[in-house]
This record gives structure tokens, sequence and C-alpha cells, in this order.
């Protein structure tokens, strides 16, 4: 990639970032059509794993503020407020990351999940095939039996209450996240804190989100995704593909292939002291 390719790079991503001063947001119903034109987002920048965040769009391209009192921490306030709102769908997706997703998007993640529609036995077949863990059974089973809970109720009915079970709880609510079975949808004033995450299962706030991801394909999804990650971030190689979303090499190149196919990107890029195939947006070249 030639320098004058890097300059121009640089300037796309503090463009669609919202980086740029003259870009930044500031106000919550910015943030939703942010996440909205980007289709997903992380909420916090997230550590050699280049895609926009909430934060950066709000406080600049700085390292996240330990001060409270920092105005880019107003996007935590956002987040919570929205909670259960449906006006985006937040939870722990990309690399197991708190992630903002736009509704619009959610269905082409959701069609690669491994839900096919009948929230209350798909759980149970992936547990016997060995792809849902113990306890990440157990605190779904809660969820499904109780309804929506705090975590600290959520950590008692699913039997892991005790000081030595907070890591495995954790854990298990993680795996759910990141396959589309639940979600936080509110706080409650709870626990050592007084603050905890009320959880739900996805397809019972998201009702009409199996149906809608239903008539979805994978190759279809796979391809969506990829085109808007490459929008968002303007080059990327397969490795950066398969590093966020967990997908398999092959089914990453063919979705990169298939974006070449149709004019969107461009294959065969080198980058300066970094080695690969990159892809490129087609804006870019």
């Amino acid at each position: 990639m030639t320098s004058a390719l890097q300059k121009h790079l640089r300037a796309y991503r503090a463009h669609i970032w919202r980086t740029a001063p003259d870009r930044r947001i500031a106000s919550i119903e910015q943030a939703v059509r942010f996440v909205d034109e980007r289709g997903f987002i992380f909420f916090w920048p997230i550590k050699d794993m280049p895609l926009p965040s909430l934060w950066a769009a709000v406080a600049g391209d700085r390292p996240v503020a330990d001060a409270h009192d920092d105005p880019g921490h107003a996007t935590w306030g956002w987040k919570d407020s929205l909670l259960g709102k449906r006006r985006w769908y937040y939870a722990k997706v990309l690399r197991r990351k708190s992630t903002l997703i736009s509704l619009a998007i959610a269905p082409y993640f959701y069609a690669l999940s491994e839900n096919f529609g009948s929230p209350e036995e798909d759980y149970l077949l992936q547990y016997e095939q060995g792809l849902l863990s113990l306890d990440a059974k157990a605190v779904y089973e809660a969820l499904l039996r109780e309804g929506p809970l705090h975590t600290v109720q959520l950590r008692r009915a699913a039997g892991m209450a005790g000081s030595d079970s907070g890591y495995r709880f954790n854990r298990a609510l993680l795996e759910l996240e990141s396959d589309f079975k639940a979600l936080p949808v509110g706080v409650a004033q709870a626990g050592a804190w007084r603050y905890a995450f009320i959880e739900d299962i996805v397809a019972r706030h998201y009702p009409d989100l199996p149906q809608q991801a239903r008539t979805i394909g994978q190759s279809e999804a796979r391809r969506k995704l990829a085109e808007l990650y490459l929008r968002s971030v303007g080059v990327a190689r397969v490795q950066e593909l398969v590093k966020l979303f967990g997908w398999k090499t092959a089914a990453a190149e063919r979705a990169l292939c298939e974006l070449a196919d149709g004019g969107i990107v461009r294959r065969g890029i080198a980058m300066p002291d970094q080695p690969g195939d990159w892809a490129v947006i087609a804006e870019l070249t």
C-alpha cells in the first residue's frame, strides 16, 4: 500500500469512525444513528481489533479515561438508558466484548448463530452435541424458567450463588450472549455495587428475530457482515475476519471473494511491513 493510500485510509477512518473533531457524536439519538450507519461497532475501543467504537466517536481517538467525570463517559449512561428499549442490540458479541448492533443487521448475526428457531429445544441439541457448556445450560434454563432476572437472582436460580462460582457464571453468561441466547435488557440496583444487569432470553425479548433470520442464508450473512466490516475499516485480510467474527478461514475467504467479484473490494493489495493479501474497499483505490 502506498503512503498516499495510507494517508487516505487514516482520513477515511477519522470520518467513518467519527473521531474527527467536526464529526463527534453529542447526543443519544446521534449515537443510535451512528450504529445504524455502521451496522455494528464496539462500545469501547478494543486493542488490536480495528473497528469503530461509541467511546471514540464521542471522546475522540484517545484511551478510555479513568476519571468518572470524563465527558466521554456519557456513553455509559446512553447505553444503560436504552437497555430494553429496542433501539439497538447490545450484548457481548464480537470477541465477547461489548458490541452495539443495528436492529436491521442483528438478523444477519442471528442467522450465523447456533439458534434455529426453537428457543426451548435448540439449546438442548447444542448441549448434547458438546456445543454448549453445562454452566451455560443451567443459566439459560433459569432464564427460560423464571423470566428476566438480574445477575444476582440469576446466579442463585442457576445454582451458582457461591463465592467460588463467579468465574463460572460470568463465563457461562458470555457464552450465551456471544451466541445470541441471552442479553442484558435493563439495570437493577442489586449486588455489592448496587448495579447489576437484568438478563433475558434473546428470542423472548426480540420475538421477531428468529423469523427475520430464517430467510438469510449463511453465505449471505457472512457476505453482508464482511462488507459492513470492510466499509468501516477500509482494509482487512482474511485473518481479521476470522479473528473478529470467529469464522473458519475458508468461509471468510469465500466472503471476501464474493465482495471482490461484486466490485466492492479489491484484493491483492500489499501493505508495507505487513504480510498477506489485503482487501481494500473500492472507494480507497
